[in-house]
């Protein structure tokens, strides 16, 4: 198992990240904020899949008007995304929100600054410093040439600073890069200069396939080394991805648990059976199981029995049948297109006996 580092707790909402505390899945809306109804039907679509922080971009006063709404209609904690402007910032504490997305070295001043911890320790909102390698302040370009992590940490210590000198510590903090090295290289330095809890991930990681692929390195690195309290897969489109990937990724390392897990084999010549989509229609009809069940999908008498065998619920295939297993034990033989309705209904005496305390 895995040793966490050791970090402070800071509330977020309900919720508390940091110390020994689950590490969250976060996501972040990319409707357009001034657009009521379109952002909260995202929110509950996120909340539905799982996501346990949601962001808001606030661009501006419109956006902003928004944010009480935003509060009421969702079950989970929101963070204000803000760049530059304090006063959105005074905005959202005001409206509720349970976390700032701002960087103090960016607003204007020490009086700001002052200002904005001030309301923020008034109302218990912590505020995460959030530093991009593509946003990096001039002089750091020049001094380090390149926006290495170096550069990256040096940047979070300039604004972790502010807020301290204001006597603020309930401080989250990212590093994020698009270059998975860099990234990995900044938080390792990071977490040897400040112990505040690290919210994790690769920026600007690509679409679903490839940028599932950079975080999932990106990010399994980092969580083996016990850094991350709580993260964000950052892909372009739909962000409920984000968080199937990072509930997967979590589930993957045996840091989370969020439910059934679908193990199926790769395909070779001595599978007899379509295994593909039968692995697919698996996952989907444990999709919604909460129980952290292990369900597997063999394509051969080889593997298939052995792996089963350790499964909760298993099938191993073999020409046109297939050999359904609970735990280690052959309960019946069916023909392949038996397959998906046995195991159905194997799974709902599974959830039975779970809900009646026999498991």
């Amino acid at each position: 198992m895995f040793i966490r580092r050791a970090t402070r707790e800071v509330r977020i909402g309900k919720l508390v990240i940091g110390g020994q505390n689950p590490i969250l899945v976060q996501s972040m809306t990319n409707t357009d904020t001034r657009d009521l109804h379109s952002t909260i039907e995202q929110m509950n679509r996120l909340t539905d899949a799982g996501c346990e922080i949601i962001r808001l971009a606030v661009p501006d006063r419109e956006a902003a008007a928004n944010l009480q709404a935003f509060v009421r209609a969702s079950a989970v904690p929101l963070v204000a995304d803000i760049h530059f402007d304090y006063q959105l910032a005074l905005t959202a504490i005001e409206a509720g929100i349970s976390k700032l997305r701002i960087n103090p070295g960016n607003i204007g001043g020490s009086d700001r600054v002052r200002l904005l911890a001030s309301k923020a320790k008034e109302r218990g909102v912590p505020i995460r410093i959030g530093v991009n390698a593509g946003s990096l302040e001039r002089e750091l370009l020049e001094k380090y040439q390149n926006p290495t992590p170096q550069a990256m940490v040096e940047s979070a210590l300039r604004h972790i600073e502010l807020l301290e000198a204001e006597n603020f510590t309930d401080i989250v903090v990212s590093l994020k890069a698009s270059s998975v090295p860099h990234t990995i290289e900044a938080y390792r330095l990071l977490s040897q200069k400040c112990d505040y809890p690290l919210h994790i991930g690769i920026t600007e990681a690509g679409t679903w396939f490839k940028g599932s692929i950079r975080s999932a390195v990106g990010l399994g690195i980092m969580l083996a080394e016990g850094l991350g309290d709580t993260l964000r897969v950052s892909l372009t489109g739909d962000p409920v991805r984000e968080v199937e990937v990072g509930k997967e990724i979590l589930q993957s390392l045996g840091l989370r648990s969020f439910g059934a897990t679908v193990v199926s084999c790769p395909t070779c010549g001595r599978c007899q059976v379509n295994l593909e989509p039968l692995a697919e229609k698996v996952e989907a009809l444990v999709s919604g199981i909460k129980t952290p069940l292990r369900i597997a999908v063999m394509g051969c008498a080889v593997n298939g029995p052995g792996e089963a065998r350790e499964a909760d619920l298993g099938v191993a295939c073999g020409k046109g049948e297939g050999l359904i297993f609970r735990r280690g034990e052959i309960i019946k033989k069916v023909p392949e297109a038996a397959i998906i309705d046995t195991l159905e209904e194997e799974l709902r005496q599974i959830a039975d006996s779970v809900r009646l305390g026999n498991e």
